[in-house]
């Protein structure tokens, strides 16, 4: 399973999921279902804003679970 590793990120980061509403100029429903890994897809634009305003690459933005 593909997991987004946004609030992680956040988290190390010490941002806020108010500040990346503000850096993705998006909405805080948009930025919880990222943050909370419940987004059903995401949209390769949201990738690339994600990217800048973390400063890291699409790699560090997914985990891969393995099936246990």
């Amino acid at each position: 399973m593909i997991n987004l590793n946004v609030q992680n990120i956040l988290d190390r980061k010490k941002k806020t999921r108010y500040w990346l509403v503000k850096e993705l100029e998006s909405n805080y429903e948009t930025v919880n279902r990222l943050c909370d890994n419940v987004s059903a897809a995401v949209y390769l634009e949201t990738i690339e804003k994600l990217c800048k305003a973390l400063e890291c690459t699409p790699n560090d933005l997914f985990v891969i679970e393995e099936d246990r």
